[in-house]
This record gives structure tokens, sequence and C-alpha cells, in this order.
């Protein structure tokens, strides 16, 4: 590891010691937020899971209640009675505080499940199609909104990887070394200032003498 190109005075090995413990002290925190990040995300994920399993169950009911009403009704008045659902949903965007930090993902509000069909013309394979679906679709929603914050949550983790692999692997070591070549020097010339004035007094005793 190549160290910093300074000058080896005690000013600049003040600066390096300065250096090398705020550096530690940043690995040491972003190490923390990378665990504790790392943690929200296999929470996270394992939410994902549970819920792509709810979602399969969904679908083994949602479907067969649909062709249970195709059989029952018809085609053509299966898709006239869709036509009368409200689908209006809204989106908005909802943020999300994990480990510290908030996250934006999004937030669907699903209508309400209501028909405009008259009590006469309604019928049980209708309804347990209609709440079927809506279910499903709650259920999808969820998962879109997990999703984006398993995202941005991976995105964070490699990112604070990235930083926290650079001060390990750069910019510690590279202080360090700095910090011990200026040490070194330093201590060298101390030594050698030591023995110039071991000479001269050595000199200077000497001539008196004589």
């Amino acid at each position: 590891m190549a160290r910093l190109p300074v000058a080896p005075t005690k000013s600049n090995l003040l600066t390096m010691k300065e250096q090398l413990s705020i550096a530690q002290d940043g690995y040491d925190l972003l190490e923390q937020k990378r665990e504790i990040l790392v943690m929200e995300l296999m929470q996270m994920v394992e939410k994902v899971k549970l819920l792509e399993n709810d979602i399969e169950k969904q679908i083994d009911r949602a479907y067969p209640s649909l062709r249970n009403m195709f059989m029952t009704v018809g085609r053509n008045r299966t898709e006239r009675v869709a036509k009368t659902v409200n689908y209006d949903y809204d989106i908005r965007e909802k943020r999300v505080i994990l480990a510290g930090m908030t996250f934006s993902t999004v937030s669907v509000e699903l209508p309400r499940r209501k028909l405009a069909w008259s009590y006469l013309n309604s019928f049980a394979d209708c309804d347990k199609v209609m709440i079927d679906f809506f279910e499903l679709l709650r259920l999808l929603t969820e998962m879109a909104s997990i999703r984006t914050i398993v995202w941005r949550l991976a995105k964070e983790v490699k990112k604070t990887q990235r930083r926290v692999n650079a001060l390990d692997k750069q910019v510690i070591p590279q202080t360090r070394e700095t910090k011990t070549y200026i040490e070194s020097i330093l201590e060298e010339r101390e030594r050698e200032s030591i023995f110039v004035l071991k000479a001269l007094k050595s000199r200077s005793g000497g001539s008196r003498k004589w």
C-alpha cells in the first residue's frame, strides 16, 4: 500500500493520527450500519417469501372461482358483470423508516368491493370471484410495495459495503502506513540530533580540558 505524499513533519504526524482515528471511527459506524441494513433486508426478504406463498394460495382460490362463474352464468354475462366493478385506485408515495433511514415506496388504496347490479341479478359465485380477486389485488400491491423497499435496501447495503471496503482496504492502511513512516523519520531525526548534541558536548568538554 503506497503511503500518502506528505512531508514527514510533526504537524503532518498529528494530522495523520487525527485522520486515522476518524477513519477507524467511521469504519466502525459504517460496519454497524451495514449489519443493521443486512438484518433489515433479510427480514424484508422473509416477508416477500411469506407473501409469495400467500399470493400462490390466493391464486389457487381465485381462478377456480372464476371458472365456476364461467360455468354458472357464461363468459358473456361474466364480462358484463366485470364492467360494472369499480376498479379505481389511488397510488401514493409512502415513506418507511428502517435502520434510521427513510425509504420511499408506494401505497395503493384499493376501491371498495361494490358491484353495480340489483339484488335480483346478484349471485353467490360472482360475489366470491369479486372477493377473491380483490384480495389477490391487495396482496399484489403489498408485494409491489415490499419489493420496492427490498430493492432500495439492497442498493443501500451495496453502497455502504463499498464505503466500508474503501476504509478497510485503502484509507485506513494508507493512513496508518503514512503515520508509521513519519514516526520512523522523526525518530531517526531525533536520534541524529541526540548523537550530534552528544558529539558537540564531547568536543566542548575536551576543548575546555585542553
